[in-house]
């Protein structure tokens, strides 16, 4: 039976307001967004996938050196991008995703850090993992990296995930296979009680465990986590003997 939703999602939201602390000294004059690896920025590799995966609006929320983040954007013709302005206060990935709601329109989303980059498998898994989304079971979905084989990734985990894809917090001690890969799938109406202001998404993706409605699929070839200046040679390494 496929699980495909009854509309395409058709919008996505792209984190790039954050200040990039852990890429410093890079950060200092450039955001991290704009870091390049392998010759192109962050930001456009992740854009490149949305529009692959046939998503045509793209809302970017902007905080930290936003002038030069919107004119890069304004240097590209696809998809359309629409700002999400921050300036006036850091609202951290939560927060920033409710300001934006108006923006995103009433229907569920695609969510991506503007960092998020990874190797692709036989199969695209933006489309994947679009194709997977089931609404009628699902609050949140995210795509998941295996945590053992991650490229700069030296984590314990996030999530444990069983048969039916339904995840679980890793606990303290634990170490767990799954690391959140940063792409996502929201729902408009889980913003509905939540604070004004700055908040984390972990508060969503608790409450969604809570009543059994997240689910993860996990990503199908190769995450490189880009967390500091000394990962950027590692994934450019992964990615030149790479063919996707």
């Amino acid at each position: 039976m496929s699980h495909a939703p009854s509309r395409p999602i058709r919008t996505a939201m792209l984190l790039a307001a954050g200040l990039g602390k852990r890429m410093r000294p890079i950060t200092t004059t450039l955001p991290k967004p704009l870091v390049e690896v392998g010759g192109r920025a962050l930001l456009d590799r992740a854009l490149d996938r949305i529009a692959g995966a046939g998503i045509d609006r793209v809302v970017v929320n902007v905080h930290y050196l936003a002038d030069l983040i919107e004119a890069h954007l304004a240097r590209r013709s696809r998809p359309e991008i629409v700002i999400s302005d921050e300036r006036d206060v850091l609202l951290e990935t939560g927060g920033g995703v409710k300001r934006a709601l108006p923006k995103l329109g009433p229907d569920p989303f695609l969510l991506l850090n503007s960092d998020s980059l990874w190797i692709e498998g036989p199969h695209a898994n933006l489309e994947r993992f679009i194709g997977t989304w089931d609404p009628e079971r699902m609050g949140i979905q995210l795509l998941l990296a295996a945590t053992a084989t991650s490229v700069g990734y030296d984590g314990a985990g996030d999530f444990t995930m069983d048969a039916s894809g339904r995840l679980r917090r890793r606990s303290e001690r634990e170490v767990t296979p799954f690391v959140y890969a940063g792409v996502a799938i929201l729902k408009p109406e889980l913003f509905a009680d939540t604070p004004d202001g700055p908040f984390s998404l972990n508060l969503l993706f608790d409450r969604a465990i809570e009543s059994g409605k997240l689910f993860g699929l996990r990503l199908d070839g190769e995450w490189l986590h880009v967390g500091d200046p000394g990962a950027i040679a590692a994934a450019e390494a992964r990615l030149a003997t790479s063919v996707r």
